[in-house]
């Protein structure tokens, strides 16, 4: 179960979930509440873990500059999170280690993922970092589970529900271990892993030293786009 904590916008918090049983970070360079400069990501992930997937979040930016900031300061992975367009995302794709081509639940081209080239598909509410929940049956059989990560409104508490459901190779989560936008609390980041672990029939060492071995829906059939503006549900 690849666990990804999105939205990091300081070394403190990447170092803190990565200590915590992170597999993934992301970093939002789109529009967001969770914005990071380039040179300050550049920074962050010298420190990070190689073993650590460490992800840039772009959202409808040229395919060049993409590849030119992935590939420049160390990044592992680009996760296309608008509607860039199959030619695009598989130029990308071409030319970076690993590409992560995010859809909102529902969207019609989730069905044509292979056309995009890319390893993984990540199904997503139409709101990234709203909090919202989407309804999971959206997801259901449109792709293989072995290259799906669910996010949309995850938190502790209904992550196994969502792994469950729908097994999937990965989750992601942002506003669901935040202390406010931009800023995760350390109890909501331990939690989360700790659940996913468990629910993935894991047990994990997390930052203190101690072994965890724990362990409403809405959907967006329409394929509309993703509202990146919108802060905290």
């Amino acid at each position: 179960m690849l666990v990804k904590i999105c939205g990091c916008t300081s070394e403190a918090d990447a170092l803190l979930a990565v200590g915590l049983g992170a597999d993934a970070v992301g970093f939002v360079f789109a529009p967001s509440p969770r914005q990071v400069a380039v040179g300050a990501v550049r920074r962050i992930i010298e420190r990070i873990p190689p073993e650590i997937l460490t992800v840039g979040v772009f959202r409808n930016e040229a395919p060049s500059r993409v590849v030119d900031i992935v590939n420049g300061i160390g990044l592992r992975a680009a996760q296309l999170h608008g509607d860039e367009t199959a030619d695009d995302t598989r130029w990308v794709a071409e030319r970076i280690p690993v590409t992560i081509k995010a859809f909102p639940a529902g969207h019609r081209n989730v069905a044509r993922i292979d056309d995009y080239g890319v390893e993984v598909v990540l199904v997503d509410a139409a709101s990234p970092g709203s909090g919202r929940v989407f309804d999971w049956r959206l997801a259901e059989g449109v792709v293989d589970p072995k290259r799906l990560i669910v996010s949309g409104g995850l938190h502790a508490d209904n992550v196994a529900d969502a792994i469950a459901h729908l097994q999937p190779f990965g989750v992601d989560v942002a506003s669901g271990v935040e202390a406010e936008p931009g800023r995760k609390d350390p109890a909501k980041l331990r939690a989360f892993i700790a659940a996913a672990r468990a629910a993935a029939g894991e047990t994990d060492v997390v930052g203190d030293g101690t072994e965890e071995d724990g362990p409403g829906a809405e959907g967006s059939g329409d394929g509309a786009p993703f509202d990146w503006q919108e802060d905290e549900a």
